[in-house]
């Protein structure tokens, strides 16, 4: 078994985090900090740090706006930092209502006051804001990362290495998958075997590595660490484990998921899936396949989880924040206008195994993870460019 242990991450560094993912700005640079509440009457005065329900929000004030008010502000060039808060939107990656609303209770608009007056946008928040903060940021010119979920183990591990050196890792990885034709996934249940071929027709693989230099807008997701595609095609089936632990097949067929088919559990779950695909056929394309390339914990949120080395994610739904064509116009409902990661990971799936994951590429096919764990041709792929032992930035 090859995975090594995960220890001695350095301690949480703000100023050191931004630097690295931004660039130190020379200039005086405004900073905006989005967080979003079910009630934004909670916004007002700051009710919601009154409150447990608000861990994530709370972190956003304590560890990013209030040290970005003071003297961490001055070391990064903040001349300005405001914190704003929109409605939750109960999805990933679904567009926001516009109104926006600050600690006095202050009316804004997203589009209007907020997204073309800052240079640097964090949206700290329980539902990522990815796709429609990286749609925003092409109009308006700012930079920003997401850092939705955000816990104690986060910043201590995936928000605490250095992303120089896991951009540098992750190219490596980035070059062994690229131009692929296609990956070959095999999960076990008990319930059976299934399978699943992700076409990628030789696309360029990219990366999500946590750099947004200076003179480019873009949007970071942190933790930041994977290699992914936008599929062109699917076709076979996959296991899908809902919260509760009802399990499910998911029949793919040209590129998307047809039809759901209950395994375990509850079978009104399956059914609404079902309903859903047949009024919205669009919440069924397959929009990504992604490996992580980090070694780190397991944080029980999946913008950590699916950056880790040996786990894998098949998304459905939206994908024009990586590069894909399904815009939110295409869907027949705004409210299913999300994008969706399945992550397969033992504490997240338990009741799933990836048997086997193969990469298809120049005509030869090779096993690249099996049971979660790195296969010994995958391995020597990496370690010729990478020492192994640097793998995910930690000391092992």
């Amino acid at each position: 078994m090859y995975i090594p242990q995960i220890h001695n991450f350095p301690s949480f560094d703000l100023i050191k985090l931004l630097s690295t993912c931004f660039g130190k700005p020379t200039v005086d640079t405004r900073v905006c900090i989005l967080i979003d509440l079910p009630d934004l009457k909670e916004m007002v005065d700051l009710k919601f740090l009154n409150s447990d329900d608000f861990k994530v929000q709370t972190h956003a004030v304590d560890k990013f706006y209030n040290p970005l008010g003071g003297k961490l502000g001055k070391e990064f060039n903040v001349s300005k930092v405001d914190l704003f808060a929109f409605k939750t939107t109960y999805g990933s990656n679904l567009d926001p209502d516009d109104e926006a609303l600050d600690a006095t209770g202050n009316l804004f608009s997203l589009e209007k006051d907020i997204y073309p007056n800052y240079q640097i946008i964090l949206a700290i928040t329980d539902y990522s804001l990815t796709a429609p903060l990286t749609a925003q940021s092409k109009i308006h010119g700012f930079r920003g990362a997401t850092l939705h979920g955000l816990n104690d183990i986060i910043l201590n591990s995936g928000l605490s290495v250095d992303y120089n050196e896991i951009s540098k890792q992750a190219e490596v990885f980035r070059k062994v998958l690229t131009r692929a034709e296609s990956f070959d996934l095999t999960f076990e249940t008990s319930h059976g075997q299934y399978f699943l071929r992700i076409d990628c027709e030789k696309q360029e693989a990219q990366k999500s590595h946590g750099l947004c230099p200076p003179g480019k807008p873009d949007v970071a997701n942190l933790p930041a660490g994977e290699v992914y595609f936008v599929p062109v095609g699917a076709d076979g089936s996959f296991p899908f484990r809902y919260a509760d632990g009802t399990l499910a097949e998911m029949i793919v067929e040209e590129g998307k998921i047809t039809c759901a088919k209950i395994l375990s559990g509850d079978e009104e779950k399956v059914e609404m899936r079902n309903r859903q695909l047949s009024e919205d056929p669009a919440t069924g394309i397959i929009g990504e396949l992604g490996f992580g390339t980090q070694l780190l914990p397991f944080s029980g949120k999946d913008i950590q989880d699916e950056k880790i080395f040996g786990t894998c994610h098949v998304a459905t739904g939206r994908s024009d924040h990586l590069g894909g064509n399904l815009t939110p116009d295409l869907f027949n409902s705004k409210m299913n206008a999300s994008h969706d990661d399945i992550l397969y990971a033992p504490p997240k799936t338990p009741e799933i195994n990836v048997a086997s994951v193969k990469i298809c590429k120049d005509g030869c096919t090779h096993e690249i993870f099996s049971n979660y764990e790195p296969s010994p041709w995958l391995l020597d792929q990496i370690s010729s460019e990478y020492p192994i032992e640097k793998l995910g930035a930690v000391t092992v």
